[in-house]
């Protein structure tokens, strides 16, 4: 089982199906994955033939996840739940949460192709949203899983109008029955996770896995800025109420504060200008604002520094603002027995793993309401994410794969003195 040709051909395996799932994606750099797209329905097919190879049996959920189960689980024995979600951001990369669908399904496959039957259940589950890059409601499927979806969040509307209650429905999914997806506690093992990194300490280590002890918290904001229209020739400068120079404003102010709070990160990453005609003075800016600190209070006090400060400024030259919590989840920390199970993993294996935080948000972050959660990082090229150059390497994959398989091996003993 780690034989380097074993070792080779699990790389090989694992980055043909990164490459093959990568297809199914909208035109343009890299791969765009909305949930509940066409693109959606299309992976779905690889990796429910993958479920197969791993003597999983396929079934879409009604919240859009799909769900793998092996013969334990679908008897009701307990069982440790796997995954990570299949969407991605606007142009994003190939291995953000499809390489926690992929290398599970592959460590899977390979043990059940060396005789080692597992005596526990075991789901491995492709989350239809993590991103929120259509609805802007995150870890829709995990939070369904978890028992704590918003059944409000079904009013939630994409660009085009579209509610996600409607975009499920189409998809094949059932909103009414999201409740009962709820897992019981008592029924699960755990949740356990493979991600890239998104950052460059791994590389700076020089180390193939890493062990996340805790996942940050997160907020986001959806901020409007109103002014007044007017002709961008006849219009005097001052007295003008331009919502962009305003936004703008609280733009820079935002990163100054951000730059000068220790563990406290943030970003801008979407703004909106109506009307957007070239010789027409902004009337409206909608912008988002995401905050994250694995302290809390740092979060909430930065916040208030940064919302305080765009009222002033927005007081100012005369314009409204307004702002709209859409998101918010505290941080988590992993549960100390599956840190140490994977850190095990990783010894019997020979790959250093020293333990670390990571500022992402992942599933984790919702499955920590239902059960125990543990993440695996595997290192990523230059730490980049959410980008097209998003890579890692087949060594990577070999170790990463080797490693998952030690823990699912010997987690049967574990999970029964847990039971």
């Amino acid at each position: 089982m780690t034989d380097s040709t074993t070792q080779a051909t699990l790389g090989r395996r694992l980055m043909a199906r990164l490459d093959e799932a990568a297809r199914h994606s909208q035109p343009g750099p890299g791969v765009t994955r909305l949930f509940c797209s066409d693109e959606h329905r299309a992976v779905l097919e690889p990796i429910a033939d993958w479920m197969r190879q791993a003597g999983l049996t396929p079934e879409l959920d009604a919240s859009g996840n799909l769900v793998g189960r092996n013969a334990q689980a679908m008897a009701g024995e307990k069982t440790l739940i796997l995954g990570s979600h299949q969407d991605t951001v606007a142009e994003g990369g190939k291995y953000d949460g499809m390489l926690g669908v992929a290398l599970p399904l592959q460590a899977l496959q390979a043990l059940k192709e060396t005789g080692i039957e597992l005596p526990y259940g075991v789901e491995v589950v492709a989350f239809g949203d993590e991103e929120g890059t259509r609805f802007q409601s995150t870890l829709i499927g995990s939070r369904a899983l978890a028992g704590t979806f918003d059944l409000a969040s079904l009013e939630a509307r994409d660009a085009e109008g579209v509610s996600l209650g409607e975009a499920l429905e189409a998809f094949g999914g059932n909103p009414q029955k999201i409740p009962h997806l709820a897992r019981r506690p008592e029924s699960v093992i755990g949740f356990v996770e493979v991600h890239i990194e998104q950052g460059p300490v791994l590389e700076q280590r020089d180390q193939a896995v890493g062990v996340v002890t805790a996942l940050t918290g997160i907020e986001r904001h959806r901020m409007c800025v109103r002014g007044r229209a007017g002709h961008a020739g006849t219009t005097p400068m001052p007295g003008r109420r331009d919502a962009l120079v305003g936004a703008a404003e609280m733009v820079m102010e935002a990163d100054r504060i951000l730059n000068a709070t220790q563990d406290f990160v943030g970003v801008v990453g979407k703004l909106e200008v109506r009307p957007n005609a070239v010789n027409v003075i902004p009337a409206e800016v909608n912008f988002t604002l995401e905050l994250r600190s694995p302290d809390a209070a740092v979060r909430e006090q930065g916040r208030k520094v940064i919302l305080d400060a765009c009222q002033r400024l927005a007081q100012a030259r005369g314009l409204e603002l307004s702002s709209e919590l859409t998101y918010q989840a505290e941080a988590v920390a992993c549960a100390e027995w599956l840190i140490e199970a994977l850190e095990s993993a990783c010894e019997a294996c020979g790959e250093p793993a020293e333990r670390m935080f990571s500022g992402a948000g992942h599933d984790g972050l919702a499955m920590h309401d239902l059960t125990d959660i543990g993440m695996l990082f595997v290192r990523c090229k230059d730490g980049l994410s959410h980008h097209p150059d998003e890579a890692i390497i087949l060594e990577d994959a070999d170790r990463a794969t080797r490693v998952l398989m030690r823990f699912l091996t010997h987690l049967g003993s574990q999970a029964r003195s847990r039971s």
